[in-house]
């Protein structure tokens, strides 16, 4: 085996390091990373401390540092390998790469699928300096010191920002373009990594590495609320958790045998992110994601870069059966995409098959939380289709809607489920729903105030713990079985 493949050179990748094991090639990455980050902050401090306000800085610093790369040589396959794998495994020959950033957040993680692919592949990895530059914003945060020295122009003319030409979602949607012979590794670059860890910042209030492996979205306040109670007891009486952030990074832990709380709230973020942490990183996440499948899709998209083990979208609906009744729960098993949202990036025709792990959890959830089994649960949480629209007022459409809703066999309406389940597909993280009946439009039963208040009563917090015991059932099973092969073509990139 050649010690450093030729495609290395063509692809611009300098200073390989020949790594045979999987925790040798994420030292080697840390090493990479934070030297060339290092190196940004250095250079930013001494031109800002020796610059005058009004002038421009005159030394170009395009390139000042790069992102990480890692890749691996598969010269002859494995013929002993499962077919039935997932993931992690590579199935033609030839040189895969990917970009790195933030290994820190990403170490497990990492680990994990290196270490599977010196296992299947007998291979090593190959660690070096990419030739992607690390643009300025992702090196650096809220640097000291450059407020004061004027508007950002100072030193865009100086550094790499964020050059969004380059940032797609190509291998995600199967679209991948190679100009360097070297085949993608992972879903995603580092630079679309970064963009996203920014971005959910901006949006949940939270940093990103208190984001853990269960997610659970919502679109309703109140859920949030009981959440927040709920992970207060866990502090107080399991172990297993560590501590509750909220947006503005406002942390409570359980000390001395009370709670304590560290931080200011901040209450203006746009889709508030609320972590219950452990110290594997297998707590839940739950988010706000507010109404609409333009939140839904926007979330979705930077969540995906976290690679978690799941998403599950608890929501409200609009039963469509005259049989359901309010607080009636829907598992969607199917959907219909009316939303439009990810039209460009996975087309309609598409199906979005359910995922049989996390339907099974959350048939099991609904059955012990609820304590009702049988003809019984199969009258109280009916499993079907549901539709996805975009369009808040549909009720004005509802007798145009009414044919579409016949054809599809559809149990139930709402405006985020196909879009979070799709972009799920899309990115290959297991997804399901779980919905509750709050009103009947079609068939004369508007959700009117007090009617609501009555059913927010009974149904959130029951609701809410469905979402919380699916995530246990999960989590206490093996995570890694939840991700199906039909989430995966069969020229993925092996990375989960």
């Amino acid at each position: 085996m050649t010690e450093h493949p030729e495609v290395l050179t063509q692809g611009g990748i300098r200073n390989v390091t020949v790594c045979r094991t999987a925790d040798h090639a994420v030292q080697t990455i840390h090493s990479i990373y934070d030297d060339n980050v290092l190196r940004i902050k250095n250079k930013l401090a001494s031109l800002i401390s020796s610059s005058q306000d009004s002038e421009p800085l005159e030394e170009n610093l395009e390139g000042e540092g790069y992102y990480p790369f890692v890749g691996i040589n598969v010269e002859e396959l494995n013929k002993n390998l499962d077919t039935k794998l997932s993931f992690g495994a590579i199935q033609e020959t030839g040189f895969y790469g990917t970009t790195i950033t933030r290994p820190q957040l990403f170490d497990s993680y990492l680990k994990g699928q290196l270490s599977l692919l010196i296992k299947y592949h007998k291979a090593p990895l190959y660690v070096g300096e990419s030739n992607t530059p690390i643009p300025l914003p992702f090196a650096i945060d809220h640097e000291p010191g450059i407020a004061k020295k004027g508007p950002l122009w100072f030193v865009s003319q100086n550094f790499v920002l964020p050059d969004l030409s380059t940032i797609d979602d190509n291998i995600a949607n199967a679209t991948p373009i190679s100009t360097t012979g070297i085949n993608p590794l992972s879903l995603f670059t580092a630079p679309r990594v970064d963009i996203s860890l920014h971005r959910l910042e901006h949006y949940t209030g939270t940093s990103a590495e208190h984001f853990q492996q269960f997610i659970l979205l919502t679109n309703y306040q109140r859920y949030v609320d009981a959440f927040v109670t709920y992970s207060q007891e866990m502090l107080l009486t399991n172990p297993e958790y560590t501590s509750l952030i909220e947006p503005g990074n406002r942390t409570t832990f359980h000390a001395d045998g009370k709670l304590i709380c560290e931080g200011e709230l901040n209450s203006h973020t746009q889709m508030p992110a609320y972590h219950l942490k452990c110290a594997d990183g297998n707590g839940v996440t739950f988010i706000n994601i507010g109404v609409g499948p333009s939140n839904a899709k926007t979330i979705t998209d930077h969540l995906a870069v976290l690679r978690p083990h799941c998403w599950l979208m608890l929501g409200h609906c609009a039963g469509l059966r005259r049989s359901q009744l309010l607080g009636d729960y829907v598992l969607a098993h199917a959907y219909v995409r009316e939303d439009h949202v990810l039209d460009s990036d996975l087309p309609g025709w598409i199906p979005i098959p359910p995922i049989a792990e996390v339907q099974v959890a959350l048939q099991q959830a609904v059955a012990k939380v609820t304590g009702i089994s049988g003809p019984e649960l199969k009258s109280r949480m009916r499993t079907g289709t549901v539709f996805t629209t975009d369009n808040r007022n549909w009720e004005f459409r509802s007798n145009e809607l009414f044919q579409q809703f016949q054809q599809s066999r559809a149990m139930a309406l709402d405006m985020e489920s196909a879009t979070v389940a799709a972009n799920g597909f899309r990115f290959r993280v297991p997804y399901g729903t779980l919905l509750c009946v709050s009103d009947k439009p079609v068939h004369g039963e508007i959700k009117l105030k007090g009617m609501a208040n009555e059913f927010y009563r009974k149904r959130v917090v029951q609701h809410l713990e469905i979402g919380l015991e699916t995530m246990r059932i999960l989590r206490e099973s093996d995570p890694d079985s939840l991700h199906s092969r039909k989430l995966r073509g069969f020229d993925d990139p092996p990375f989960r």
